[in-house]
């Protein structure tokens, strides 16, 4: 999209209708999930199994009262197990046919993680400008998610970037605006079933290529700060910094 659709207000209201009611043609049979997993694996991102949902809004894990059923992996190994390797990819698909999948950030890509209406806001305006955008999921229990380049996981520690937003399995619920999937976390990859019918889905697939995060932490900062009503804090929250 050109970068002059932010001032043609009548493509701009298409544009949002086309964001707000766009679901895609994911097919529901066998063939089309695996097609999925393996157009996701060979963009780079690598995926693992994970539970999916079971009768009564339960997960099919073992674990009575499992917190996050459906969405998170089956092992415990799942950072090392983690892979793109298709012919495994196809392995696991075929023989777990109702598993949902995993992808682990911080290896080759990150995730910048939203609350629905906040990343649709950005979503639109990040398109309007022209700002390339990459992968985009949906899940259906209200988180848009960004698939960027990661920020790296270099050798030596000390050039690591901490950065407030980001955000681990175990500290999820520390974060409802933005978090920042990066090393040690993971997010479901579409196509995902959750409890209650619903699940996760691909607004732009894996095809379109993964952006750098800081080109797109501005915008969804903003819309984050306005959908929860308080001015953003680049300086303090938002901006990864070195030690």
């Amino acid at each position: 999209m050109s970068a002059d659709l932010g001032g043609r207000t009548g493509l701009q209201g298409k544009l949002s209708q086309w964001l707000r009611g766009r679901r895609p043609k994911e097919a529901a049979d066998d063939g089309g999930r695996e097609a999925l997993l393996l157009a996701a694996a060979g963009a780079g991102l690598p995926l693992a199994p994970a539970a999916h949902p079971a009768p009564g809004y339960r997960c099919s894990c073992d674990r009575v009262g499992c917190p996050t059923p459906a969405r998170h992996p089956v092992s415990f190994a799942w950072q090392t197990q983690s892979t793109t390797d298709r012919a495994q990819i196809e392995r696991w698909a075929r023989h777990q046919p109702q598993a949902n999948f995993i992808t682990a950030t911080g290896m080759v890509h990150d995730v910048l993680d939203l609350p629905l209406e906040a990343g649709r806001e950005a979503l639109e305006r990040l398109l309007g400008a022209g700002i390339e955008v990459g992968p985009v999921a949906e899940s259906d229990d209200g988180r848009l998610l960004f698939f960027t380049l990661t920020r790296g996981t270099p050798e030596d520690e000390d050039e690591w970037w901490p950065c407030e937003l980001d955000c681990h399995p175990e500290t999820m619920d520390e974060h409802p605006g933005l978090r920042w999937h990066c090393r040690g976390s993971y997010v479901l990859v579409p196509p995902a079933r959750l409890p209650g019918d619903q699940g996760v889905h691909w607004v732009r697939g894996p095809e379109h290529p993964l952006p750098d995060p800081l080109s797109l932490l501005e915008t969804l900062t903003d819309a984050c700060a306005r959908y929860a009503g308080e001015e953003p804090d680049h300086a303090s929250a938002a901006w990864p910094l070195r030690h």
